[in-house]
């Protein structure tokens, strides 16, 4: 304060100065001895320093005005300062604009004191000085103000908003495709909420004014930089807050390539759920509230609001890009078709999120990283047709059963059928040449490449199932496996999406194959069996010795059939009973027919069935549990 009470004082002496030198020239024009000529000039001299000394007299007093008025400003500056907890934005309306007020109040005074001329006034550079230190403690005190504000009024919602549902199975693979549960597909629809941008609330709407107002006073005294440096640090502490509501880790390529199989998995579905919130939702309304308040300024908005986001936008992107880096086993499918469509959905979005030029870096890696997953896809795809031709197999599977292979095959491209749009875009370049060479009874099938790709993996299958029957040693076993396998995979096609794939065309041609196998299986197993009971013309002439052992053959025959195929396995219910019902229509009519013919000449002990009795062990059949015969009606 010594400071500027000397600079008052030496302004009064400069007065003092002047006012003297008028009255020296005043007395020389008065005096007798001095010419007309030089008493003119004498007062012109002293009409000057009049005029002066009335500017100086009005410029010390609108001095003194300013530095009153700035010492109040600067009073009120501290008192805030002297309680810096108190945060004025939380108290009452009226004192809320404490601290905006007393800005208001410094800005129109340093633009008072600019006013002066400070090389003709050089008092005034000192005022102007004071004022710009008061006003850089004003801002301090805005910059804690914003803090609080953003820190104690942000707004979060819940995960749950805009969740990432994926009903399909999550299928495991090995080598021998053993490790897929042959289970349902839940095909419920997303509800159209989640396709669609939303916006919410990420600060208190009640404090978005008094957030315009700090930006107002602060880019108004030039404190932009400030300004933008604590709003963008305070809303990028808001967002990495939220990545740990969604429970996204900050993993780096190298974390994220050593993550086995089930780590990743669940990764990456935390990642297409997330991806989809935060820029249909959180990135949406972050910008939102970056124009709300920072609008009136230009591109600053756009600035601060790419300082916010790009660093967890590229986070998210590099785990992609992780991903799309690591082995492409058949398992990732469906996981990386689920991360390549949601950022197709979000290409729009991101590309204007991020349209202007300072946004051009993350565009360009999200549709990098977009064309990286779709190659990657495809290569994934490829791979698996190929793991389908290759299946190795050393061992034949138990009872003829379905084998693995082949529910994970048809379960696995019945998943693919979801993304048939997506896979048709991304396989388009690959050949659509149907290699078992079938006709088709819809044209369109012929052109579309997923129907072409699914018939080639159907093909494939088909011929490593041949190569897995040969492994059994008994020829109707190996036309029964191919016979279950085969009716598996058309009951897949008939009773899903596949079907608009395949077609009709290909049901009837496979639907005939699986038939020809139980037909052949039939001959194979039941024709040495009913041999016995062949008509050879001579009949009624036959020895009763020629019958007794024709009926023991067919005992015997029947009772190993019986021992053996029991233990074979149908698994589909309608399959079982109608090769059930085909057995029994060859078998019964023929026993019965031969019994009937003969009974007279074969002794009651030979016959250990009753027709009743073969109806009832034909049920048994294929049923995956080995029985033994008990006779119920003879015994030897």
């Amino acid at each position: 304060m010594e400071e500027h009470k000397s600079v008052i004082s030496t302004w009064e002496q400069d007065q003092h100065v002047v006012a003297a030198a008028q009255h020296i020239l005043k007395a020389l024009a008065t005096s007798k001895s001095v010419s007309d000529d030089l008493r003119k000039t004498l007062l012109d001299l002293e009409t000057q320093l009049s005029a002066i000394s009335t500017v100086n007299e009005e410029t010390g007093s609108g001095i003194k005005q300013l530095e009153r008025q700035l010492k109040c400003a600067e009073d009120k500056i501290m008192r805030l300062e002297a309680n810096p907890s108190s945060m004025t934005w939380d108290s009452s309306p009226n004192e809320s604009s404490e601290c905006l007020k007393v800005v208001g109040e410094i800005q129109a005074l340093t633009q008072s004191l600019e006013s002066f001329s400070v090389d003709e006034n050089w008092k005034q550079k000192e005022l102007l000085e004071r004022a710009n230190s008061i006003l850089q403690v004003a801002m301090s005190r805005l910059e804690q103000e914003l803090v609080h504000i953003l820190g104690q009024h942000k707004q979060y919602f819940e995960p749950e908003y805009m969740s990432f549902h994926s009903n399909r199975v999550d299928m495991v693979y090995d080598e021998l495709f053993q490790s897929v549960e042959d289970e349902p597909i839940d095909e419920t629809p997303q509800s159209s909420s989640q396709s669609e941008a939303s916006t919410i609330d990420l600060v208190n709407p009640a404090v978005i004014q008094n957030l315009k107002s700090i930006a107002n006073a602060m880019f108004g005294s030039k404190y932009h930089q400030e300004f933008c440096q604590v709003f963008v640090t305070s809303r990028r502490d808001a967002l990495a807050e939220y990545f740990v509501i969604l429970e996204m880790e900050k993993l780096c390529i190298e974390d994220v390539l050593k993550l086995d199989w089930h780590c990743l998995n669940r990764e990456m579905k935390k990642w297409i759920r997330a991806m989809k919130i935060i820029v249909r939702v959180y990135l949406v309304s972050e910008k939102r509230l970056c124009k709300q308040i920072l609008g009136d300024f230009g591109s600053f908005y756009q600035c601060c609001f790419s300082e916010i986001s790009q660093s967890f936008m590229l986070h998210l992107l590099n785990f992609g890009e992780a991903v799309a880096m690591g082995t492409h086993t058949p398992e990732k499918l469906f996981r990386l078709l689920d991360m390549y469509e949601v950022l197709e959905l979000l290409a729009v979005d991101v590309d204007i999120l991020f349209f202007e030029e300072i946004g051009s870096f993350v565009r360009g890696e999200f549709h990098k990283l977009l064309r990286r997953l779709g190659e990657t896809v495809k290569s994934t795809f490829l791979a698996f047709r190929s793991a389908v031709a290759t299946n190795p197999s050393k061992t034949p599977l138990p009872q003829g059963g379905v084998h693995h292979a082949t529910k994970y095959v048809m379960n696995y491209i019945m998943t693919l059928a979801e993304y048939g749009d997506t896979l048709n875009l991304l396989l388009v370049d690959e050949s659509s040449t149907d290699p078992a060479g079938n006709k088709h009874d819809t044209p369109s099938l012929s052109l579309c490449p997923m129907a072409c790709q699914f018939r080639s993996i159907t093909t494939a299958l088909e011929s490593n199932l041949v190569n897995k029957s040969k492994l059994y040693k008994d020829v109707a076993l190996q036309h029964f496996f191919m016979m279950n396998n085969i009716y598996y995979m058309v009951q897949k096609v008939k009773c899903s999406d596949l079907s608009h794939f395949f077609g009709d065309c290909w049901l009837r041609q496979h639907t005939a194959k699986y038939q020809r196998q139980a037909r052949c299986y039939e001959g194979v197993t039941w024709g040495s069996v009913l041999s016995m009971l062949m008509h050879d013309g001579v009949s009624s002439c036959a020895s009763q010795r020629t019958l007794k052992k024709r009926c023991k053959g067919f005992n015997t025959a029947f009772a190993e059939v019986y021992k053996t195929q029991t233990g074979w396995c149908i698994a589909e219910p309608q399959l079982r009973e109608d090769l059930q019902i085909s057995v029994s229509q060859m078998v019964v009519p023929a026993y019965s027919t031969y019994i009937g013919r003969n009974s007279s000449n074969i002794a009651d002990k030979y016959i250990k069935y009753t027709v009743d009795d073969l109806q009832s062990y034909i049920l048994d059949l294929f049923q995956g549990s080995p029985k033994s015969l008990h006779y119920s009606h003879h015994r030897k």
